[in-house]
């Protein structure tokens, strides 16, 4: 029961967070300062995005629903919340702003951050569920050159 508390409120939370960053992007993505931009070759094509973070988050909310169970002390709170924080930002740091410094800044910081509990949280119940991990792990890595390319680019 405790479990699927967890999950639908980390469900929950997360893909409120997708919402409130596509809210931040706005029409960005289709507006003439991004189509304009030099981007990099593999840049995958726009549905992909959408696809990737369903899958992310729907993983993440898992094991943050596996984690909690174990630990639910308030530094862990602390640290994913400035994971969720990090994640709704950058939309607004890099589509609103167009801020592209501060976007990959923001994206390392969120790269740290997963890592972090991947290496930190692998006692027995994570011992498996840690690997949930590796589809934000290696989004992240592909988003951090999107993001680089376009800055060193243009």
């Amino acid at each position: 029961m405790k479990k699927a508390y967890y999950l639908i409120l980390f469900l929950a939370i997360n893909f409120g967070g997708l919402a409130i960053g596509n809210w931040f992007m706005g029409d960005a993505v289709s507006g003439e300062w991004y189509t304009n931009l030099n981007k990099a070759p593999w840049t995958p094509p726009g549905w992909v995005f959408g696809f990737a973070w369903t899958i992310i988050m729907m993983c993440f909310s898992y094991y943050l629903a596996e984690l909690f169970i174990e630990r639910s002390k308030v530094s862990l709170w602390l640290v994913y919340v400035f994971s969720w924080l990090l994640n709704v930002s950058w939309n607004w740091f890099f589509f609103n702003q167009k801020m592209i410094t501060i976007g990959l800044i923001v994206l390392i910081l969120l790269f740290l951050t997963i890592l972090y509990f991947f290496i930190t949280f692998r006692h027995d119940r994570l011992k498996w569920a840690k690997y949930l991990l590796l589809p934000y792990i290696i989004w992240l890595f592909i988003a951090t050159t999107l993001n680089g390319y376009i800055l060193f680019n243009n």
